[in-house]
């Protein structure tokens, strides 16, 4: 096979994977993220201690992660028919995909989470800090760059279980790999593709290390506290306070 004839099969792949773990990916930091803080909050010793809701949501997450994703994809088939109407294609696969990586962003955000110092939730709490207002100044700025790091190692899994989603009629470049390397003994084709994979997969991997240093380095969980943001915001009342006495 001529590079001619690779060319549109290769652009067609890129562009399907590219869809794929684009539009699984922003499903599962839409759904895990929040996931993962619930977590958080409602283990024991937690901002809303639950430990039924807790054990109930953590087991739910476990199963998610177990499961292998060739299987996961087709115990889903009928709730993808359902919502694509259809099982085969690119945006069929999105639905597995994102299912899937719904469960292992949640574990990632709640390990990052979980590193934040304990010391400024107390403090933000004992100057009248609702558990909105914990989640939002503090757990999540705090562990920015620690998610940022769980972004990236999800997209990288992601895109593996796209490949895999190629042989079942999902598209892609594991759909390509298969289908010409395989089956029609194109190694050339093949490495190529392994060759687009490994450059993609390295080049999201360095951004995110990139993106993560970059929050570290402006702050992170060693930068200015929440809780001297909210102590600067109190301090005009308390000097006002003192002018009356």
């Amino acid at each position: 096979m001529t590079w001619s004839e690779m060319q549109p099969l290769l652009s067609q792949a890129c562009s399907e994977t590219f869809t794929m773990v684009l539009w699984s990916t922003l499903i599962a930091v839409a759904a895990g993220l929040p996931l993962g803080l619930l977590l958080v909050v409602t283990d024991r010793g937690g901002l809303l201690q639950n430990v039924v809701a807790n054990k109930v949501v953590g087991q739910v997450v476990n199963i998610g992660r177990s499961m292998p994703f060739i299987i996961l994809m087709v115990a889903l088939m009928s709730f993808t028919r359902w919502v694509t109407g259809t099982t085969i294609g690119t945006t069929a696969a999105i639905v597995p995909l994102a299912i899937g990586g719904i469960p292992f962003f949640a574990r990632l955000v709640e390990t990052a989470v979980r590193e934040v110092d304990h010391g400024l939730v107390e403090a933000v709490q004992s100057m009248g800090g609702n558990t909105w207002t914990i989640v939002r100044k503090v757990l999540i700025p705090e562990a920015l760059p620690s998610l940022i790091a769980s972004g990236t190692t999800t997209v990288i899994a992601l895109i593996g279980y796209s490949a895999m989603a190629g042989t079942v009629g999902g598209g892609g470049l594991g759909d390509l790999a298969v289908r010409y390397g395989y089956q029609r003994f194109e190694t050339e084709l093949m490495w190529i593709t392994v060759a687009i994979l490994a450059v993609v997969i390295s080049l999201i991997q360095f951004a995110g290390d990139v993106a993560a240093r970059a929050l570290y380095s402006r702050g992170g969980r060693s930068g200015p506290a929440p809780k001297l943001r909210l102590l600067k915001a109190k301090e005009p009342a308390a000097a006002d306070v003192s002018k009356v006495a």
